[in-house]
């Protein structure tokens, strides 16, 4: 039995290690982007760029409905369809793209009329176009993590994100255009359909041939609810930028869209614990092992939290030199918003889907209450557009999700039938939580002191440096540098905190002094060298 219970264990951390090595890279490749585009566009550019590719983000995440994400299911558990699921899955995101275009084609005026802007009227056919092939060729990074090919999965994630990142400043650097964003978004989107199809042919070989309509309705039915859930996620998570962007400016709506920033990081380390996660509560519900799904949802609960309550604590702390340093001081409005935004983080911690998706219950159960609260949503949203500033309704969004949140908590814990005595496997949460804290609170003076005396001595250097540098380039610079020494300061009384919290294993301890080993032994060959 332990030995049962160890193999997926091990599984999540090599593959969640994988795919978060894969994001970070993509990460890494991408920093650049927003950087660029602040500093290159004028911000009612901006404001329309964000627009333009919001609507191509939720088009990508609504249109699937959920289908795509069924191959976690039916690849792990359907030996003899496995073709055929990926098939239909191809069928189904095809069809639901290609009338997406169809419709901006005949109706270009959808998208202005939302926006009363009359550039991404002229850009909607193009913007189909991208939702078609953006739809279709996103299956390929989910297929390889169900075919339980992590390390296909990163090598995928990290070649897309380079040729992303690659196109895009590119578009910004030689055009500075929306439309050169939207072309290049085309053609990295036709490139990843190549390759997912070479993929696809060489795992399911003539997988064109397996089409069975019973089946292709069997993974419809199992699909579309959670489908029309996530509809309804997005729904609630992204109908405030709609609202936003019809009742504001668009300069107005590049100061809110900076506010609500999703910090990559953070988004790519829950996106790669749940995409492991989903197919291992899918087999553990199979196999009625209660009680092990609670605690696998333990463990990713407190890594989760080692990462997400620090972010959290440091980001409160240094908000307004974070978001003017990456966007200028012509987004200082965006500060509150921001802090409003990431009160969110704290209770992130938790992921309900994995577990959701693993009872038909719960997942009917979570669309019901997101119908209710899609509905009061957008009800205040109609009236704040008439009556709240873009702080109010940031807060709307905020509440909304906390709702849901607590929602969506309540039913699994009925469903798992976990008692009081089971939030003893979340100790380690809350001593992570109180850590953080504890070191927020001297970090927080070091951060005014750093703050004072980092402007001279930033301008200083960058004479000494340069001569006579731009006053962008000094703003930056400054900015950075209060930030990496206000992290290092943090990190240090954090890693201290941890250590003497006893949060971290003996296993984990050993993990990293491996690692710290073998860096050391890196620096030490490039010495002799």
């Amino acid at each position: 039995m332990q030995e049962e219970t160890l193999k997926p264990t091990l599984s999540l951390k090599s593959q969640s290690a994988w795919l978060l090595f894969a994001k970070t890279i993509g990460f890494v490749f991408s920093f650049l982007l927003p950087l660029l585009i602040v500093r290159f566009l004028t911000q009612e550019k901006v404001g329309v760029y964000r627009q333009v590719f919001l609507v191509i983000t939720n088009a990508n995440a609504i249109l699937p409905l959920g289908v795509a994400i069924s191959a976690y299911y039916y690849l792990s558990r359907e030996a003899e369809r496995r073709a055929a699921a990926v098939f239909n899955i191809l069928i189904f995101n095809f069809t639901v793209g290609g009338l997406a275009c169809l419709a901006l084609y005949f109706y270009p005026q959808l998208l202005g009329s939302i926006f009363h802007n009359e550039e991404i009227t002229q850009l909607a056919p193009k913007i189909g176009v991208v939702i078609w092939f953006w739809v279709f060729s996103s299956f390929l990074e989910t297929v390889a993590i169900a075919n339980q090919e992590a390390r296909i999965a990163t090598a995928f994630i990290i070649l897309a994100q380079f040729t992303k990142t690659l196109l895009m400043v590119g578009a910004v650097v030689l055009f500075a255009t929306v439309e050169a964003f939207v072309y290049a978004a085309m053609i990295q989107a036709a490139l990843q359909i190549v390759v997912l199809l070479f993929y696809l042919n060489s795992r399911f070989p003539r997988f064109w041939t397996k089409f069975e309509f019973e089946f292709f309705r069997e993974q419809l039915v199992y699909a579309l609810p959670f489908g029309f859930a996530g509809l309804l996620w997005t729904l609630q998570t992204d109908i405030h930028n709609y609202f936003v962007g019809h009742a504001f400016s668009a300069s107005e709506f590049a100061i809110y869209a900076y506010g609500c920033f999703q910090l990559p990081l953070i988004s790519m380390l829950s996106e790669s614990v749940a995409s492991v996660l989903i197919p291992q509560m899918s087999r553990l519900q199979a196999e009625g092992k209660y009680r092990e799904m609670l605690e696998l949802t333990a463990r990713a609960t407190e890594k989760l939290s080692l990462v997400y309550f620090p972010v959290f604590i440091f980001l409160l702390i240094t908000a307004y030199t974070f978001i003017t340093t990456l966007f200028t001081k012509n987004f200082a409005e965006s500060v509150p918003i921001f802090l409003i935004n990431i009160s969110l983080l704290p209770f992130s911690v938790f992921i309900a889907d994995p577990i959701a998706r693993a009872f038909e219950s719960i997942g009917r159960y979570i669309f019901k209450v997101r119908i209710f609260i899609v509905i009061a949503l957008l009800l205040t949203l109609y009236y704040g557009i008439k009556n709240f500033d873009l702080k109010e309704m940031a807060l709307i969004v905020v509440a909304a999700a906390l709702i849901d949140r607590a929602a969506s908590t309540v039913k699994i814990w009925q469903t798992l039938k976990i008692r009081v005595s089971d939030l003893g496997l979340l100790k380690n949460v809350g001593k992570i939580g109180l850590v953080s804290v504890l070191a927020g609170i001297p970090t927080y003076f070091a951060y005014q002191q750093i703050k004072q005396l980092m402007p001279d001595f930033g301008r200083q250097f960058l004479v000494l440096l340069t001569g006579t540098p731009k006053e962008s380039l000094t703003e930056f610079f400054i900015g950075a540098l209060t930030l990496v020494l206000t992290g290092l300061f943090f990190a240090a009384l954090y890693v201290v905190g941890i250590y003497l919290a006893e949060v971290v294993t003996e296993d984990e301890k050993e993990f990293v002094r491996l690692k710290l080993a073998t860096v050391g032994r890196f620096f030490g060959i490039v010495q002799k060298a």
